[in-house]
């Protein structure tokens, strides 16, 4: 990169591969186990014995120059978390180049860079000491640190003592007023209170503009992309699926880009951990009759794909709306005995979503599969994060027309 000074991070066709299924043989018994289920073909412990890959990041590029504040968001499973470990170089990416001008402070989760049994001051040192610091300089910026952590009272404290909302401002002090060239900021800040997060954001801007260093921030709080960052990046699935203005990825993330995205490919979806089976997947989904998200409609009729990976009947599927500013579902509708058959086999379904009392507005959705089985007390199998929709529509009254402005989600 030294044909730029201004750059200090460049991205080039990055790509971030996971084995699934994999089963080592760390003992000799394990060994023996491992070869024989290989010869049977067999599961071992839960994990299939075919190595299956998935792709968390894909093809990603991109540049960013010094004293930027870079948003990057997406839904959950779009590959944020896996970017930022490549960026601050917890892991090696499976493709592709990273270049980094500079040092690079993170905050990915809360605790990370903390040894527990030691104080907060003595944290402060390690993790100057960590960025290439000499004692003398963490010296001159040690009070700033603690007074703006709001810690004092118990910066000689060991931090295992520490509640989460403490490490976090501590954390997020050490990285801010220690000589990073690019400090990165993963969802944490959600941990602190709001007068502390405000605090946060003033301080990030602070530091882009006045000194010069670029910040990278992953949230799922639109209002604070929009207050902190001057340019955003939307993954989805792995892939960088924009590269501009806030405002404009903002309306994308939350489904408000009309003219793309009335189809989901959900075959490389990264899916939640808490899944406990396998059984079935959504591989496709689909807005039927539809060449926009925009719907003027009060129904919606959403076509899906399936593949069975083993023999199922009786299963359901909830589609969730959520609100773009709420992170939690709102409204629910439940479709029984859609998808069944065995195991190999394809299918597809549709449903007809109700949004009659939906009020106009963008929101996302989730679908998810289930087991209508009695035995199974209704097993979760599969969870994707779906289509963006637009809703925007007159309403009539006899022949009164009228547009909604109200608060909330839901007409009554």
């Amino acid at each position: 990169m030294a044909d730029n000074k201004d750059l200090v991070l460049k991205i080039e066709n990055v790509g971030k591969d996971y084995m699934l299924g994999a089963v080592t043989g760390d003992t000799l018994k394990d060994a023996l186990r491992l070869r024989v289920h290989r010869a049977k073909n067999k599961q071992v412990d839960n994990a299939t014995l075919h190595n299956r890959f998935f792709s968390a990041l894909d093809d990603v590029s991109f540049e960013i120059q010094r004293g930027e504040c870079v948003g990057i968001i997406g839904s959950n499973g779009a590959g944020k978390s896996t970017l930022l470990k490549l960026i601050s170089r917890i892991t090696t990416p499976s493709r592709g180049r990273i270049s980094i001008d500079g040092k690079v402070a993170s905050m990915l989760e809360v605790g990370t860079g903390f040894h527990p049994e030691l104080t907060g001051r003595e944290n402060i040192y390690l993790n100057g000491s960590i960025l290439g610091m000499k004692k003398e300089e963490i010296d001159e910026k040690i009070d700033s640190i603690i007074s703006f952590s709001e810690c004092q009272d118990f910066i000689d404290t060991p931090v295992k003592r520490y509640s989460s909302g403490m490490y976090v401002k501590l954390a997020f002090s050490v990285a801010a007023h220690l000589d990073a060239d690019i400090m990165i900021m993963d969802e944490v800040l959600a941990v602190g209170d709001v007068k502390f997060q405000h605090k946060c954001l003033n301080k990030m801007k602070e530091i882009a503009k006045n000194e010069g260093r670029t910040v990278l921030y992953v949230s799922h709080n639109m209002d604070t992309v929009s207050t902190l960052c001057d340019r955003c990046l939307v993954l989805s699935q792995g892939h960088l699926v924009f590269d501009g203005p806030v405002d404009e990825a903002i309306r994308l993330y939350n489904g408000a880009e009309v003219k793309t995205n009335t189809t989901a490919d959900f075959a490389k979806y990264i899916r939640p951990g808490w899944l406990q089976r396998d059984d079935i997947r959504l591989t496709w989904a689909e807005y039927v009759n539809s060449d926009v998200q925009e719907i003027s409609k009060d129904t919606l009729q959403i076509c899906f794909k399936y593949k069975c990976n083993k023999a199922v009947s009786g299963v359901g599927i909830r589609v969730e709306l959520m609100d773009e500013k709420v992170e939690r579902p709102f409204a629910t509708q439940v479709f029984y005995d859609i998808a069944n058959g065995n195991a190999g086999d394809t299918g597809e379904f549709s449903v007809c979503v109700d949004l009659s009392k939906i009020v106009n507005g963008n929101y996302k959705t989730f679908y998810t599969l289930f087991t209508l089985s009695p035995y199974d007390d209704g097993i979760d199998l599969d969870c994707v994060s779906g289509l963006g929709i637009n809703i925007n529509r007159p309403h009539k009254e006899g022949n009164l027309k009228w547009r909604q402005n109200s608060w909330g989600n839901v007409r009554l």
